[in-house]
């Protein structure tokens, strides 16, 4: 049955994988299910501490510590039903394993470090791994790095290859104190901050009368 002319089009949230360098999209992830909570936590870096300098008070060092959780579920039951070739042979071990290597270094990066390391290379430095996008809807597209993952399959086939699985994510949005401004990071994480800007300047104003008082 097709969906009615005026239905909207579903936009799924989802991760996007860039080259830091030259910002090409190296993998698109996007979610089978949309979560239906997404939880933000804003750490503010203020300037003082416990018992702060008056001069300091209200001064802010620079952008708060943003966290997002959720939780994406994994599903492959239509596809079983419609005998998709994948899912009975292997489940839902392709969105599962996509996942996963978000948090790995390539095998071939293995490799290689591998081989620097027997020819007696005194120094290696760690790995860079793509740049991960969180993507929630065009008005979110922020760079972030993985902090927490945990995966609870919940269902098998016969063969015990997991079909049902829940995936909890924890991501921290990085800014320009982590990267610079240079960084492709850096300029993507000025964009939504300009964006916040212009969302906070264009919503409803309301009057000191509002709240009950005349001035201040």
């Amino acid at each position: 049955m097709s969906a009615p002319p005026n239905a909207p089009r579903l936009v799924r949230g989802g991760i996007v994988l860039i080259d830091p360098d030259t910002s090409a999209v190296l993998r698109i992830i996007a979610l089978q299910y949309n979560p239906a909570t997404l939880s933000r936590t804003l750490a503010v870096h203020g300037a003082g501490t416990d018992t702060p300098d008056r001069s300091e008070v209200l001064r802010i060092k620079g952008p708060p510590t943003e966290t997002i959780k959720f939780e994406a579920e994994i599903d492959a039951v239509d596809q079983l039903e419609l005998g998709a070739a994948r899912a009975t042979g292997s489940g839902i071990f392709p969105q599962l394993a996509a996942l996963e290597t978000l948090v790995y270094p390539s095998s071939a990066q293995l490799l290689a470090n591998n081989a620097l390391q027997q020819a007696g290379r005194l120094e290696i430095l760690p790995m860079e791994a793509p740049l991960p996008l969180f993507v929630w809807s065009k008005n979110r597209v922020l760079p972030v790095r993985i902090t927490e993952f945990s995966i609870t399959e919940e269902a098998f086939d016969v063969n015990l290859n997991p079909i049902q699985a829940k995936v909890s994510l924890g991501l921290r949005v990085l800014t320009v104190d982590d990267t610079g401004f240079a960084h492709r990071a850096g300029s993507l994480f000025m964009g939504y901050l300009a964006q916040k800007e212009q969302f906070a300047a264009g919503g409803p104003q309301a009057g000191l009368g509002t709240l009950g008082i005349r001035g201040i």
